[in-house]
């Protein structure tokens, strides 16, 4: 089929093109030694000394880590939701979210896969529902309609790490290739007719004229993580120099310092260890230690420009003041990074939707009808305590006069779907307990009707 090794050629030459800016954000995720950020003015020995700057992977995980789904809300159809979580749980979609998003922040772009269950899956009635690298998996998306037209993911064979495996997604099949002689060699396929691919990418920082999505290590965090990468060498070698007081003797045979010529006794006299000479003629003279704050000011500039570009508190980068910050300081240096969060939740929000409503085409189940209402449940990004959230929503709720119900109370608060499951049968056996025991106490008050009035005994009104 020329057709489809065809499209098989094309997208694997995208992904092969893209791979070398992969592998750049994945050096600065990760602070890995970088040859191009110290220069090539800098002597090879001293490239040794270069520090790993992890400004890119602070920046990226302190978003992620405030990016946690929930679950999702449809009004009139609660059924559907308790059906949507069950995926989500069944799919180990709580740990693989996570995954999927800072894989969209490193290299711009992530994918999820949406298949039906096969024979040998574990639950037949939920579709599976897979996250995948955009190291191994490319889509190409229509710009008119921002649809998948297309999309490709190449692996390797289970057990063969030689054998090159490849699957094509379109929009009515889906097919799997096999590579034998540098030819790729149709093995199967699934001819599904859903008429759209089983694809949905999770895009960051994409734009009208990019709907491909970027990287958020912007070219001015790398530029500052090279330039702290460079200082911290530099700083390095000054204290390997010149930290320690320089001695200088005159007059003095260098046995008398080394008689053995040993590299412990050479490096003992470097370290300033006290020891004598028996020459009457020698002189000692010292140079002063070198300032190494003059590179500390520096870092500390750099640290501030990445908190301009990026968002993050001061202290998150370690340049705030002595006395510690309130809790409203807290929370008012953190307002960029929360707002950052809210329109990542945002975008990524709506690849989730679009997850869950294929996965009703893929099932072949008949979805609510309104379905295009569905909505991402994401935990707040700030980071409010306990007791300030408690006061706030019991304010709210105002033991039941207020201007949310109960029900609503609990889920600003974080409880699970589970747990607020749990809560209204205790209250109904709280109110059922009430009910029986009033019911009780009623009875008790009424089993032997009102009292009868004492009578007089007849033979002692004849006695009297």
């Amino acid at each position: 089929m020329p057709d489809l090794t065809d499209l098989i050629a094309d997208l694997s030459n995208q992904l092969a093109a893209d791979a070398i800016e992969m592998d750049r954000d994945s050096d600065y995720y990760e602070a890995e030694y970088r040859l191009q950020s110290v220069g090539i003015a800098v002597p090879p020995k001293m490239r040794f000394l270069t520090a790993a700057i992890g400004w890119p992977r602070m920046y990226l995980d302190s978003i992620e880590e405030r990016l946690d789904i929930e679950g999702f809300r449809l009004g009139s159809s609660p059924d559907a939701v308790e059906e949507i979580q069950e995926w989500w749980q069944a799919n180990d979609l709580d740990e693989e979210s996570g995954l999927a998003h800072l894989e969209a922040m490193i290299h711009g772009r992530s994918y999820i896969t949406v298949a039906h269950p096969g024979p040998d899956d574990e639950y037949q009635d939920i579709p599976v529902i897979r996250v995948e690298s955009s190291r191994n998996m490319i889509a190409d998306i229509d710009p008119r309609t921002r649809e998948v037209t297309s999309a490709l993911r190449l692996y390797k064979a289970d057990g063969r790490p030689d054998e090159d495996k490849a699957t094509l997604y379109l929009p009515d099949a889906t097919y799997f290739f096999g590579k034998r002689s540098a030819e790729w060699v149709l093995e199967g396929s699934v001819e599904h007719g859903l008429g759209v691919v089983p694809v949905v990418p999770l895009l960051n920082r994409e734009r009208l004229s990019d709907r491909n999505g970027r990287s958020e290590i912007t070219p001015e965090l790398r530029s500052f993580t090279d330039a702290a990468s460079r200082i911290m060498m530099d700083m390095q070698a000054a204290a390997e120099l010149m930290a320690v007081p320089q001695r200088i003797l005159f007059g003095v045979d260098p046995e008398q310092i080394a008689p053995n010529g040993s590299q412990a006794e050479v490096f003992s006299a470097y370290m300033a260890q006290i020891f004598a000479v028996s020459d009457v003629e020698g002189k000692a003279m010292q140079f002063q230690s070198a300032e190494l704050m003059n590179f500390v000011n520096v870092l500390e500039e750099l640290a501030k420009h990445v908190a301009s570009y990026t968002g993050l508190p001061p202290q998150y980068l370690s340049f705030s003041s002595e006395n510690p910050a309130s809790a409203e300081a807290i929370r008012s240096s953190e307002s960029r990074l929360v707002k950052k969060c809210e329109r990542k939740a945002r975008m990524f929000g709506g690849s989730w939707e679009r997850v869950m409503r294929l996965g009703y085409r893929v099932m072949g189940i008949e979805p609510p009808e309104d379905i295009r209402r569905l909505e991402t449940i994401w935990r707040d990004p700030s980071t409010p305590t306990f007791a300030a959230k408690a006061d706030a929503v019991s304010k709210l709720y105002a033991n039941g006069t207020g201007i949310i119900p109960k029900e609503r109370a609990r889920v600003d608060l974080g409880y699970s779907t589970e747990e607020r499951e749990q809560m209204k049968a205790w209250d109904d056996e709280d109110a059922m307990s009430a009910a029986v025991a009033l019911a009780a106490s009623f009875a008790e008050r009424t089993a032997g009707g009102p009292p009868e009035p004492e009578q007089s005994d007849p033979g002692e009104e004849q006695v009297a």
